[in-house]
């Protein structure tokens, strides 16, 4: 078994950054489906557990999504990200585990286990875009722009509009950037519902979330 370089270098990074103020994060979701970026996973609910390390500008963590019911999806998501400013760049490791197959730190480019993306994000008040690509583990380098704006906050609930647009694997039968998530998203506490529509796929959800 081969460990990346990638992986390595968030080792370093986190090293590097046990050298100035730095701060651990966790916490979990329920979510009564798992839909990212337009497209469900599974058909299911699922757990969601967050682990992440913060020193100054660099965020190193761990993202997972886990189906409580069989055949659904699960997935265990390695990211770093560096932040200047309202400006991130972020190195995520899309990693969907199988069982039987230990391939957590084998990277071939063609091995399906492991999808790399880079993405770079932007925000400023309400607004806030982001675009990413994979660069690895998808042969179509798949790209993915998002148009976020938070219009609504009173007491403890708040609202936000999210557009956004995919191609390859993102799309059904199609090649060019189409929408694939147009979504509604309201927040009150630790309670999280959102109405998404995936205009090219023609289909919707409705989702519910609860933060620990």
């Amino acid at each position: 078994m081969k460990m990346s370089k990638i992986f390595l270098t968030m080792i370093l990074g986190l090293v590097f950054a046990g050298n100035v103020r730095a701060q651990f994060g966790l916490g979990a979701d329920v979510v009564s489906r798992y839909v990212w970026r337009g497209t469900d996973f599974g058909n299911s609910a699922s757990v969601q557990p967050a682990l992440s390390y913060t020193a100054g500008s660099l965020e190193i963590g761990a993202w997972g999504s886990f189906a409580l019911t069989d055949g659904g999806a699960n997935e265990n998501d390695l990211y770093m990200t560096y932040s200047v400013g309202n400006f991130g760049i972020t190195l995520t490791d899309y990693y969907f585990p199988v069982p039987g197959q230990m391939e957590a730190f084998n990277y071939a480019d063609a091995d399906g286990f492991h999808w790399l993306e880079a993405s770079a994000s932007f925000a400023a008040g309400d607004f806030s875009v982001l675009v990413g690509m994979f660069f690895s583990g998808d042969p179509d380098n798949s790209m993915y722009v998002e148009l976020g704006y938070g219009f609504y906050e009173k007491d403890d609930v708040s609202a936000s509009l999210t557009v956004a647009a995919g191609n390859g694997v993102y799309l059904y039968e199609s090649e060019d950037l189409n929408l694939v998530n147009v979504g509604l998203a309201v927040a009150g506490g630790p309670v999280t519902v959102s109405y998404i529509v995936n205009p090219q796929a023609e289909t919707n959800f409705l989702v519910f979330g609860y933060s620990f």
